[in-house]
C-alpha cells in the first residue's frame, strides 16, 4: 500500500500532463479537417496537386515516427528527462512552420512545393513532440491504475483539443464567405476542368483575399495555444526514470528491440484492429467538410456540424472511461466503434435535412470518443505484457507508441491521397459553387460505405486480441510481483555492501 501510494499521482500532476496531448489535435484536427477543402477552394492547388501534398505529407509523417522512435531510443538521460528535451526544442520551430501551412505565396509557380516543404516540415517537427509525449505514459507511474487514469485525463483533454481546433479554425474562417463560381453550363462538357481552370484564372483572385487571412488568424491563435499547452506540460509533469524499469539497467539496441516488438503477437492483433478503425475515421475527417458543403448542401453550416460531433466526443470520454472499467476494453471497443455504422449509413441514406444531420453528427461523435480513448488506454497493457515476457529488456516505450502512430498515419496518407485523387476523377471544380454528380457519388463513398467497411474488418480482427480482463488483471499482479523481486534484490545488495564496508 505504501509503494501504491507513492506512485499515485495528483490531480494537477494528471492535467498537466493531460494538457501536453493538446496540440496534436488541436493542429491535427484543423489540418485534418480543414486543409482539403483549403488547398482546393483557397489557394487553388489542383486536385491532383493536392492529393500528392497531402499523400506525401501523411506517409513523410509516418516515416519520421519510427525515425524519431529511434533516436529517443539513442538520447541520454538529462536532467530535464530523456523525453522532455524533445518537447521543448521542437515547439518553436513547430509553431513556424504550422503558419506557413496557411500562408498563400505570392508565387506563380512553385506554390505546390511550398505546401509540401511546410507541410512535411510540420508533421516532422510535431512528431517530435507527440513521439515523447506518447512514450511519457509509461515515465509517470508504474501503477497500471494511475497510467490509465492520466491516460483517461489525456483523452478527455486531447478531444477537447479537436473541438477548439475544429472550433478556431471553423468559426474564424466560416465568418468569412468564400467566394464561389456557379457554372451549370460546364458540368454538361467533356473538357469542363480545361474551361473552368480558364474561368478560375479570369476571375478576380482579391475576392479570396479575406479568406485567406481568416486562415492565417486561425493559425496564429492555434500557434499561441500551442505554445501555452507545451509549457504547462514541461513545466507541471517530471519524468521519473523509474518508472519503466525493473531489473537490467542496459537497454537493448534499438533493432533488437524493434524486432522483439514485432514479434509480439498481441501488439501486432490491436495495432491491426486499429489500423483500420483509424483509416475509417481518417476517411471520413478528410472529406465531411467536401460532403457537407456540396453533397448536403450545408456551405454556410458544416464547421458547426464539425464542432457539434468534436462536442459530442468530449462530452462523452468520462462515460467510455467508466464504460471500459466497468465491462473491460475489448467490450468496450466492440460497442463504441460499431456504435457508428448505423449513423454513417443514415447521413447518405435520408434526404438532406440540417436536423437530422446535427443529430446524425452528435451521435457519430459519441464513437468518435471511443475511437479516441481506446488505442491508447489499451497499448499500456500490451508493453506490460511484453516485459513480463522479456524482463531484461527495457527502453522500448517509443518503438511502441512510434510504429503504431506510423501504421495508422502511413495507412492515412495512402487514403487521403487516393480520396482526393478520386474526386479529381470524378471531376472536383474547384471554388465551384456545386459539384457534378459523380463528385457527390464520390464524397458518399468515401464518408460512409468505405468507412463503414473498414471498421466491420477492424472488429472481425479485434476478436483475435488475446489481452482481456482477466488477462490483465494477471499481468498486473505478475508485474508487481517483479518490482517487489526486483527491489528486493537490490535492498540485499545494498545491505551486503554496506556490512562490507
Amino acid at each position: 500500500r505504501l509503494q501504491e501510494s507513492r506512485e499515485r499521482l495528483s490531480v494537477c500532476s494528471k492535467l498537466c500532463y493531460a494538457v501536453g496531448g493538446a496540440p496534436y489535435q488541436i493542429t491535427g484536427c484543423a489540418l485534418g479537417f480543414f486543409l482539403q477543402i483549403y488547398l482546393l477552394d483557397v489557394a487553388q492547388v489542383d486536385a491532383f496537386y493536392a492529393s500528392i501534398i497531402l499523400f506525401a505529407g501523411r506517409v513523410w509523417d509516418a516515416i519520421t515516427d519510427p525515425m524519431v522512435g529511434f533516436f529517443i531510443s539513442k538520447t541520454s538521460w538529462t536532467r530535464f528527462g530523456r523525453l522532455m528535451p524533445w518537447i521543448m526544442f521542437s515547439t518553436p520551430f513547430a509553431i513556424i512552420s504550422y503558419f506557413l501551412i496557411w500562408f498563400v505565396p505570392d508565387i506563380s509557380t512553385g506554390q505546390v512545393m511550398w505546401y509540401l516543404v511546410f507541410y512535411c516540415a510540420f508533421q516532422t517537427l510535431v512528431t517530435c513532440f507527440h513521439v515523447p509525449y506518447s512514450a511519457l505514459t509509461m515515465f509517470i507511474s508504474r501503477e497500471q491504475s494511475e497510467r490509465d487514469s492520466a491516460t483517461a485525463y489525456r483523452m478527455t483533454v486531447e478531444v477537447l483539443g479537436t473541438v477548439l481546433g475544429t472550433a478556431i479554425q471553423g468559426q474564424i474562417v466560416g465568418k468569412v464567405d468564400t467566394p464561389c463560381i456557379g457554372s451549370p453550363f460546364f458540368f454538361g462538357l467533356p473538357n469542363s476542368s480545361v474551361a473552368m481552370e480558364e474561368l478560375n484564372m479570369t476571375h478576380d483572385t482579391e475576392s479570396l483575399t479575406d479568406t485567406r487571412n481568416a486562415y492565417m488568424i486561425a493559425a496564429g491563435v492555434i500557434g499561441g495555444l500551442y505554445i501555452l499547452c507545451a509549457l504547462i506540460l514541461l513545466l507541471g509533469v517530471r519524468e521519473r526514470r523509474e518508472s519503466s524499469e525493473l531489473q537490467s539497467d542496459e537497454p537493448v539496441s534499438f533493432f533488437q528491440g524493434l524486432k522483439l516488438v514485432m514479434n509480439h503477437g498481441p501488439y501486432i492483433k490491436l495495432i491491426a484492429g486499429f489500423l483500420f478503425t483509424s483509416l475509417a475515421f481518417m476517411l471520413l475527417e478528410g472529406n465531411f467538410a467536401l460532403f457537407c458543403t456540396y453533397t448536403l448542401g450545408f456551405r454556410n453550416e458544416f464547421q458547426n456540424i464539425l464542432l457539434a460531433i468534436m462536442l459530442s466526443a468530449t462530452l462523452t470520454i468520462p462515460f467510455w472511461q467508466w464504460f471500459l472499467t466497468r465491462f473491460g476494453k475489448k467490450t468496450a471497443v466492440y460497442v463504441g466503434i460499431s456504435s457508428a455504422i448505423p449513423f454513417l449509413i443514415a447521413v447518405v441514406v435520408l434526404d438532406s435535412n440540417l436536423f437530422v444531420t446535427y443529430v446524425v453528427a452528435v451521435a457519430a461523435g459519441i464513437s468518435v470518443a471511443a475511437a479516441f480513448l481506446l488505442p491508447w488506454s489499451m497499448l499500456p497493457d500490451v508493453v506490460d505484457d511484453f516485459k513480463l515476457q522479456h524482463p531484461s529488456s527495457r527502453g522500448h516505450e517509443a518503438i511502441f507508441f512510434s510504429f503504431y502512430v506510423f501504421f495508422t498515419k502511413f495507412t492515412a496518407g495512402v487514403s487521403l491521397g487516393i480520396s482526393t485523387l478520386s474526386l479529381d476523377f470524378a471531376g472536383y471544380q474547384t471554388r465551384g459553387c456545386s459539384q457534378p454528380g459523380q463528385v457527390n457519388f464520390t464524397l458518399k463513398m468515401l464518408v460512409s460505405a468505405v468507412p463503414v467497411g473498414l471498421i466491420l474488418l477492424s472488429l472481425l480482427l479485434f476478436k483475435l486480441y488475446p489481452i482481456d480482463e482477466e488477462k490483465r488483471r494477471k499481468n498486473k499482479k505478475a508485474l508487481q510481483d517483479l518490482r517487489e523481486e526486483s527491489n528486493s534484490s537490490s535492498e540485499s545488495d545494498n545491505t551486503e555492501l554496506a556490512s562490507i564496508v
